[in-house]
C-alpha cells in the first residue's frame, strides 16, 4: 500500500496497519495535527488519561493482558518527560510499548523553544530504541520498525519523536509489507535469535534427566513467549515431574493449583520455593534474569547447583549469575525442542532420588510459610486477598497491583491459573502503576472483572485516573488494603532500622468513599471480617468504577521475607500464633527475631 499522506495521517494509518485498536494519550500543542486526525476517524479508540504517566501504565496494562503492543501518544517537553517512569517500568519488565511523542518543529530544535526537550536523549536509557524523525519520507519505515522492535526478541518500549512540521508535511506512505521499498530503507541489525543451540538443548535435557534434586525457575519470559510458552512449560512439568517455582512476573504461566507448584520464590517467596532453589542440584531458569530480589546474596545463591539458563536476551546470560548451559532463544522455540529431544531419547530419571526430593519439599511445605494470625475483629490483609480470590476465581478476572506489601500479599494469596491475568510493576517497583494499568486492562477486556489491589499510599500516586475510568465507562475495581502506612517502608523500618518509623505513617488520607462520590463512581468501606464477603459481592456487582476502602490491620508484616543481602536459607518467617498487634518474626532456623 502506497499513497500520499501528511505525517499525521501516516501515524494513524500505520497504527491501523499494525492492528492497533486502542491508544492512550493526552493532547498538547506538538501533537495537535495527530489529534486532528484522530477526530476525523473511528477505527482507533483513544482513551484520554489525566496524566501522561497514566497513559504509559495504561498501555502497559493493555499490552500485558493481551500479548499485543500498547500504544501511548503524548506531546513534547513535559508530556514526554512525564512518560519516563512508565517507559523505564516497561523496559525493566519487558513490556512491548510504542510511545509517540510530539516535538517542536525541526527548525526550532536546539533553540530551547517552548516545550522543547531532548526526548531522544532523555529516553535513550529507558527504551529499547528511539527515533527523532526529521524527514517525512522516513516516517512510515520508522513507525513500522518501532512495532517490530517493541514486540520482537525481549519485548520493551520504544519512542518515536515526531516534530510538528513533519506531521503537517506530505509524503509517500508505505504499508508494513512494502516499507522495504521506502527511501533510505536498510535491514535492521536487530535480528533476535529464536531457535536455541541444538547441542546445548541436548546437554540440558541430559543434565535434567540425571538430576537428583532439580527445580524449574520460571519468569515473565514464559508469558512473553505467548500462549505456546505456557502450554509447553506445563507439558514439560508433566513429562519430567519436576517441581516448579516462578518470579513475581511469571505468575500464571504454571497454574497455582498445579501439583508441582512450589509458589513464588524470592524476597517474599515461599519457604519451600526458596529452600528448593538453595538446595537443588540442577536449576533450569526459563525466561527469568536472576535479579537481586530472586538471588539475594549472589555468592550464596544456590551454591551447589548446575544451572541452565534459557533467555532470548543474550545480555542476560551470565550477567548476574554464572551458568553452566546457556541457551539463547525464544522460550517457546527452546521448550518445543527440549520436549522433542526428551521424547526422542526417553532418558532414564533417578525415581528414588526424585521421590526423596519431593519428600524433602513436603517437609518444607508443612511449615506453611504463608500462614498468618487470624482475627475475628480486624481484617487481616492476607484474609482480604484470599476472600477476593475465592469470590472471583470462577470469573474472567484480571488483577493489577500498586507496589508495596499489598502487592506481595496479592502474589502470595491470589492463585493465578492462567498467564496474562496478573499485571504488576516488578523490576522498577512503581507506585502509581496499578490504577492506570487496570484502566488499560479493562479497555482491552470490556466484559471482564478487572481489580487493582492497592495500598492507601500507592494508590494516591495516580488517583487522578479515576476520572479516566469514569469518563470512558471502564468499571475497574480499586481494592485498597488501607493500613494507614506506607506498609513496606514501615516494615523495613521496624525490622531493620530499630522501629524508627520515619515519615511512613500516611496522615491526612482522604475519605475514599467521599472521594469516589466526588469522581462519580461507587465507594465502599469495610472494617470487619464478617462483613467482607458482602462488601466484595457489592463491589463485583456494581457496573461502574469502585473505590473499595478495606480497613486492614495497621501493623501486619509481609512474610516470608529474605532481608536484602541475605541468602535463601536466611529467611524471616511469621510466627503463626502470636498475640501482639505487630506479629513476630523467626528465622528459618527458628530463632526469634522480633
Amino acid at each position: 500500500m502506497t499513497r500520499q499522506m501528511t505525517g499525521a495521517e501516516m501515524v494513524l494509518q500505520a497504527l491501523h496497519d499494525q492492528g492497533v485498536d486502542t491508544i492512550f494519550g493526552y493532547p498538547g500543542g506538538a501533537v495537535l495535527p495527530i489529534y486532528d486526525e484522530i477526530f476525523q476517524q473511528d477505527r482507533i479508540r483513544h482513551i484520554l488519561v489525566r496524566h501522561e504517566q497514566g497513559a504509559g501504565h495504561a498501555a502497559e496494562g493493555y499490552a500485558r493482558s493481551t500479548g499485543k503492543c500498547g500504544v501511548a501518544l503524548v506531546t513534547s517537553g513535559p508530556g514526554a518527560t512525564n512518560m519516563v517512569t512508565a517507559l523505564t517500568d516497561a523496559l525493566m519488565d519487558s513490556i512491548p510499548m510504542v510511545c509517540i511523542t510530539g516535538q517542536v518543529p525541526t527548525h526550532l530544535i536546539g533553540t530551547d523553544g517552548f516545550q522543547e526537550c531532548d526526548t531522544v536523549g532523555i529516553t535513550r536509557p529507558c527504551t529499547k530504541h528511539n527515533w527523532l524523525v526529521k524527514n517525512i519520507e522516513d516516517l512510515p519505515r520508522v513507525l513500522h520498525e518501532a512495532f517490530r522492535i517493541a514486540t520482537s526478541g525481549r519485548p520493551g518500549p520504544v519512542v518515536v519523536d515526531i516534530p510538528k512540521n513533519i506531521q503537517f508535511q506530505t509524503g509517500t506512505y508505505y504499508g508494513p509489507k512494502s516499507s522495504t521499498k521506502s527511501p533510505g530503507y536498510r535491514t535492521s541489525a536487530y535480528q533476535p535469535q529464536l531457535k536455541g543451540d541444538e547441542a546445548a538443548i541436548r546437554d540440558a535435557v541430559a543434565l535434567i534427566a540425571a538430576a537428583k534434586k532439580p527445580v524449574l525457575y520460571t519468569g515473565g519470559g514464559v508469558i512473553n513467549a505467548g500462549p505456546a510458552g505456557s502450554r509447553l512449560l506445563r507439558e514439560l512439568v508433566k513429562l519430567t515431574g519436576l517441581p516448579i517455582t516462578s518470579t513475581l512476573m511469571g505468575l500464571g504461566a504454571y497454574p497455582a493449583s498445579g501439583p508441582n507448584w512450589l509458589g513464588m520464590l524470592g524476597m517474599h517467596g515461599t519457604y519451600e520455593a526458596n529452600l528448593a532453589m538453595h538446595d537443588c542440584d540442577v536449576m533450569v531458569c526459563i525466561g527469568a534474569r536472576f535479579d537481586d530480589r530472586i538471588t539475594g546474596r549472589t555468592d550464596a545463591f544456590s551454591p551447589t547447583s548446575k544451572k541452565i539458563h534459557i533467555d532470548i536476551d543474550p545480555s542476560s546470560i551470565n550477567k548476574n549469575i554464572r551458568v553452566d548451559i546457556p541457551i539463547v532463544g525464544d522460550v517457546a522455540y527452546v521448550l518445543e525442542d527440549m520436549l522433542k529431544v526428551w521424547k526422542q531419547t526417553q532418558p532414564t530419571q533417578d525415581k528414588a532420588a526424585l521421590n526423596a526430593w519431593w519428600q524433602q519439599i513436603a517437609v518444607w511445605r508443612a511449615k506453611k510459610s504463608l500462614g498468618y494470625r487470624r482475627s475475628k475483629d480486624v481484617i487481616m490483609p492476607q484474609y482480604a486477598v484470599e476472600r477476593l480470590y475465592q469470590m472471583t476465581k470462577h470469573r474472567e478476572t484480571y488483577i493489577t497491583t500498586e507496589v508495596g506489601q499489598h502487592q506481595m500479599w496479592a502474589a502470595q494469596h491470589f492463585g493465578f491459573e492462567e498467564p496474562n491475568r496478573w499485571m504488576t510493576s516488578g523490576g522498577l517497583g512503581t507506585m502509581g502503576y496499578g490504577l492506570p494499568a487496570a484502566i488499560g486492562v479493562q479497555a482491552a477486556h470490556l466484559d471482564a472483572l478487572v481489580c487493582c489491589i492497592a495500598g492507601d499510599a500507592s494508590v494516591l500516586m495516580n488517583m487522578q485516573e479515576m476520572s479516566t475510568a469514569v469518563q470512558h465507562e471502564l468499571p475497574v475495581k480499586i481494592f485498597i488494603l488501607n493500613n494507614q502506612y506506607m506498609g513496606m517502608v514501615r516494615q523495613w523500618q521496624q525490622l531493620l532500622h530499630g522501629n524508627r518509623l520515619s515519615h511512613s505513617y500516611t496522615e491526612a488520607l482522604p475519605d475514599f468513599v467521599k472521594l469516589a462520590d466526588a469522581y462519580g463512581c461507587h465507594g465502599i468501606r469495610c472494617e470487619k471480617p464478617d462483613a467482607l464477603d458482602d462488601a466484595i459481592a457489592e463491589m463485583i456487582e456494581v457496573k461502574k468504577p469502585v473505590l473499595f476502602d478495606c480497613r486492614v490491620a495497621n501493623l501486619a508484616n509481609c512474610f516470608p521475607m529474605i532481608p536484602s543481602g541475605k541468602a535463601h536459607n536466611e529467611m524471616l518467617l511469621d510466627e503463626d500464633a502470636t498475640d501482639d498487634a505487630i506479629g513476630s518474626a523467626i528465622s528459618a532456623e527458628g530463632k526469634m527475631l522480633v
